[in-house]
């Protein structure tokens, strides 16, 4: 068979048999796609009725309330996880008692395991909280909680809580073409279960496009990572989030409004974060941090004059966070933006690449217009907490299990 192969020229006289087995291995016909297993969830719709190892009466008139997440399973450093455990852990200081549990898990396969990865890279999160790495565990809460669409349907045949509620912290059908992921997305915010949304923009679009009742909350940031910091030269930056990744974020139309800037005024610097992006052509002056530890990241904002960042969907902490740290922000304009940026706070821009540089070089050659906002801003954040913010979430949830409890 060597001899065959190697007279065919498939391989070379020295691969031996390794060289059939990855000539094999090459050719191989990719796997076959289970859409039936990916979407088992979605088609799955029979009640879910754990038992209890404790009385549910008992615990149904307890003063602590007992929450159930359920979560999509984590990386390191996901912003989406790190602000549901940070609501999470406030919500511990209030009297609530939290379990995590994953949802359709692949990576974690005890709860061992799991609660080691979470002390690691997420310590944000209370440690008086329970996690699992399964939705198998969970057993009756006073409410329980989908955090991210594809939990949502789980969470809607799971009826052994009193309440069930919906933490949306984006608009996810936005994060797909218009097709199936979308219109099962979508379908979940008519499953009537009660929605805490990040912002008005979500609360507002999910009651009036949806009827979903829904109350929402607000952004803050670490007031210990974000400090105002002063600028150490005269180099003139822009910073840009850049995630290509994540197309909602714009990452072209910011790329095409740089470089028409950098033609106009070519000692500008830009300065990218939030992605590697090092096999880009880039033909103007930059530094490319990739993805920054986030206690690096207020004075990296703070050396920049201006700072892009574009969404077309929720807006991410990240301009609060810029603000903090003495800097100025550059938003896409936009209900999903401005129920917090605005004009007085911010620079708002629309998605045209030759408008974006225009505002960019304006405001560049006029930094007295700049120091106005910078303040404005500063001012803003600083007047935000995280802690109003947990107040207005534990507000939503005890009025829900009070309203559910006399249903």
């Amino acid at each position: 068979m060597l001899k065959k192969l190697r007279k065919a020229g498939i391989i070379l006289k020295n691969e031996g048999i390794n060289g059939v087995v990855q000539h094999i291995k090459r050719n191989q016909a990719p796997p076959k796609i289970d859409v039936f297993k990916f979407y088992d969830f979605v088609m799955d719709r029979e009640k879910v009725n754990a038992q209890c190892s404790q009385s549910m009466e008992r615990i149904k008139d307890s003063d602590v309330k007992l929450l159930n997440w359920v979560i999509p399973e984590m990386g390191v450093g996901s912003g989406g996880h790190i602000n549901i455990f940070r609501f999470v852990s406030l919500l511990e200081e209030r009297g609530f008692h939290s379990r995590i549990f994953l949802h359709r898990s692949t990576n974690f396969s005890n709860d061992e395991t799991l609660g080691l990865f979470l002390r690691e890279y997420f310590p944000i999160l209370d440690q008086r909280v329970e996690a699992y790495c399964d939705v198998s565990a969970m057993t009756f809460a006073h409410a329980t909680i989908a955090t991210a669409w594809q939990t949502a349907y789980y969470v809607n045949a799971y009826d052994n809580t009193i309440s069930k509620f919906y933490f949306v912290q984006d608009f996810e059908p936005y994060f797909y073409p218009l097709g199936s992921d979308y219109k099962l997305a979508e379908a979940t915010y008519q499953f009537g279960l009660r929605g805490i949304t990040a912002g008005n923009w979500l609360k507002e679009k999910l009651s009036n496009e949806y009827h979903m009742e829904a109350d929402s909350f607000g952004f803050s940031y670490e007031k210990e990572l974000y400090t105002p910091q002063k600028k150490t030269d005269d180099v003139q930056r822009v910073f840009f989030y850049a995630r290509p990744v994540t197309p909602r974020r714009d990452f072209e139309i910011g790329m095409l409004a740089l470089n028409e800037l950098c033609k106009r005024m070519p000692d500008v610097e830009v300065v990218f974060a939030g992605w590697d992006i090092s096999n880009y052509v880039i033909p103007f002056r930059h530094r490319s941090l990739g993805i920054v530890a986030i206690e690096n990241l207020s004075k990296e904002y703070a050396q920049c004059d201006l700072c892009l960042i574009l969404s077309n969907t929720n807006l991410s902490l990240l301009p609060l966070e810029v603000m903090a740290s003495n800097s100025v922000v550059v938003s896409s304009i936009g209900r999903n933006n401005t129920w917090l940026v605005n004009e007085e706070n911010a620079i708002l821009v629309d998605y045209d690449p030759i408008n974006i540089a225009n505002i960019l070089e304006s405001y560049l050659e006029n930094p007295d217009k700049l120091d106005v906002i910078r303040e404005k801003g500063l001012l803003f954040a600083q007047q935000t907490s995280w802690e109003k913010e947990a107040d207005k979430v534990q507000m939503a949830l005890m009025n829900g299990i009070e309203e559910d409890e006399k249903k």
